[in-house]
């Protein structure tokens, strides 16, 4: 017999027991407890139509869910693996990093030592059938090709692959493996005493990752570190407290969580870490969140550095899983994240309101908040709705004060840098989004690198070579606009003067990715990033 609604809710009140705490006694409400499964007999065996049991169940857990805050969620038990992956630092597969073109897989980079790599697959190939299978030309999803490339380790997968330059379809059996996930995308020396370390998001790997990096960036003679936590969506607890350690001193609080059936709970520093002297500044945005936010304020309450870009995110629930009976999840939101001043970091919800919630850039960018210096003194703002803005932002029952030089910092949801850098829209102008949404961009640098691939690699055999002497502008004008009349954008001439600057160097960094890795992605787009030059400068100042 499939699990009952009550099944479910009786496994879900006994999982909220603490695992290492004194026995709690739980009040179960009986009618409470048979209305909900008396309701999913109802439905299951009298509704007009023939329904699945274990869909009403999950579409009542769902439900239950959706009232509550943005963040609580239910995940299917054979979602739960997959879900976590990214965090976990590995997952079985042929090993390729991939985009879809002209509905064909192409691969951008095989996973360096992965399964791919070593049969011989190179950027610049076409996956078109796998098992025999086609994939290519038949409208098949990105999660419908990744299912057949993934599986157990071990197992064998036969690809047939197109190369420019071979003719037909050349096959190759790959014997799938363990693919490490990494979260750091970016490691390199600005100058001589100046680093960059950009994190991608906190899992399992992030801190040994980190550690590696810093140790290679110290024998090129690191001194100070620019921390890139800008776009990351977060990840686990463990990761941002292992991270933030490795700058404070001991015994400075990092974070501490607390809710309603949780006890505050304190993460102390314990002055062991390997960057507790030089500069440091932390980059963020307003898609920081979660345990790239806790870093930053456990960064900037604590005087180590500071924190440069835009207010972020302002996620900061802990949610904790608990494991159904046929091993689904909930992952239910049990307590807050704050940070050492004090300062709650989770932004205002209205519960069970989602909508509103993931609307709530547009909310900031049509009141002014991102384009405009809000952290400028009120006098520098003589347009009054950003006064009132300002006052929004920055009323007196928000101030904290910071742990060491007592600066004035402010809550309200999110963390709100110490020098703000308004969002440039004259950069990302519409013309760009209209490219950037219908795959222009990324499609012209993957054909640019398939016609130019030897000649860059000749050309270029150093990095800093491509960096420097790179002006293929006219090659990469073309490029960009083929694929914008394939795609059927018109582009006016007054509209491309303006996009052309961001245009041509996303598609020289996109090349560099190709060629290279990301992390010289990041080293040419840097160049022309307001949040990164701001935070040289800042770095660089006495």
């Amino acid at each position: 017999m499939k699990p009952t609604a009550y099944a479910l809710l009786l496994a879900l009140l006994l999982a909220l027991l603490p695992l290492h705490a004194p026995a709690q006694r739980i009040t179960i409400n009986p009618q409470n407890s048979r209305k909900v499964q008396a309701a999913e007999f109802f439905i299951s065996h009298f509704y007009v139509d023939s329904l699945d049991e274990e869909t009403v169940v999950e579409n009542a857990i769902n439900g239950m869910l959706s009232k509550l805050d943005p963040h609580s969620s239910y995940v299917r038990a054979k979602d739960v693996e997959r879900s976590l992956e990214s965090l976990n630092g590995s997952f079985e597969g042929i090993g390729v990093q991939f985009n879809i073109m002209d509905d064909t897989l192409v691969v951008v980079q095989p996973v360096s030592g992965g399964p791919s790599e070593k049969k011989g697959i190179l950027a610049g190939d076409r996956i078109v059938t796998v098992d025999d299978t086609a994939i290519a030309g038949v409208k098949m999803t990105r999660d419908e090709i990744m299912k057949r490339l993934r599986g157990p380790k071990n197992s064998k997968v036969k690809l047939g692959i197109v190369r420019q330059g071979v003719k037909g379809i050349n096959h190759f059996t790959v014997v799938r493996d363990k693919i490490p996930v990494h979260t750091l995308d970016a490691a390199y020396m600005v100058d001589d005493s100046i680093a960059y370390i950009r994190l991608s998001s906190f899992g399992a790997t992030t801190h040994k990752e980190f550690l590696d990096a810093a140790q290679q960036l110290r024998q090129q003679g690191m001194r100070h570190l620019i921390l890139d936590l800008q776009g990351n969506g977060g990840g686990y607890l463990s990761a941002a407290v292992e991270i933030s350690n490795e700058f404070l001193p001991a015994s400075q609080l990092i974070v501490y969580t607390e809710g309603r059936a949780n006890p505050r709970q304190d993460y102390f520093a314990n002055g062991r870490g390997s960057l507790l002297k030089g500069r440091v500044a932390v980059l963020v945005d307003s898609y920081t969140a979660s345990a790239s936010e806790i870093v930053s304020g456990a960064i900037q309450d604590n005087d180590r550095g500071k924190v440069i870009g835009r207010r972020t995110f302002g996620k900061g629930l802990v949610q904790r899983p608990f494991e159904l009976p046929d091993h689904s999840v909930i992952r239910l939101t049990t307590a807050h994240y704050y940070s050492p001043s004090g300062r709650c970091i989770q932004k205002p919800y209205k519960m069970g309101d989602r909508k509103d919630y993931d609307d709530d850039f547009n909310h900031r960018l049509k009141s002014g908040e991102l384009t405009t210096d809000v952290l400028a003194p009120l006098p520098a703002i003589p347009d009054s709705a950003l006064q009132a803005l300002h006052r929004e932002l920055f009323p007196d029952s928000l101030k904290y004060t910071t742990l060491r030089l007592h600066r004035t910092v402010y809550g309200g949801g999110g963390i709100m840098p110490d020098v703000y850098v308004p969002l440039d829209t004259n950069l990302v102008t519409p013309l760009y989004r209209q490219l950037a949404a219908k795959s222009c961009i990324i499609n012209a640098a993957i054909h640019y690198c398939d016609k130019h691939r030897k000649a860059l690699r000749k050309d270029y055999p150093e990095f800093q070579d491509y960096l420097r002497r790179f002006d293929d502008h006219q090659g990469l004008e073309a490029a960009i606009r083929k694929e914008a009349a394939t795609a059927h954008v018109d582009i006016a001439e007054d509209a491309w003067q303006q996009t052309r600057p961001m245009l041509l160097m996303q598609l020289k960094a996109l090349v560099a990715r190709d060629i290279w890795t990301i992390s010289e992605y990041y080293q040419v787009y840097n160049e022309q990033s307001p949040i990164y030059q701001r935070g040289l400068q800042i770095i660089r100042e006495p």
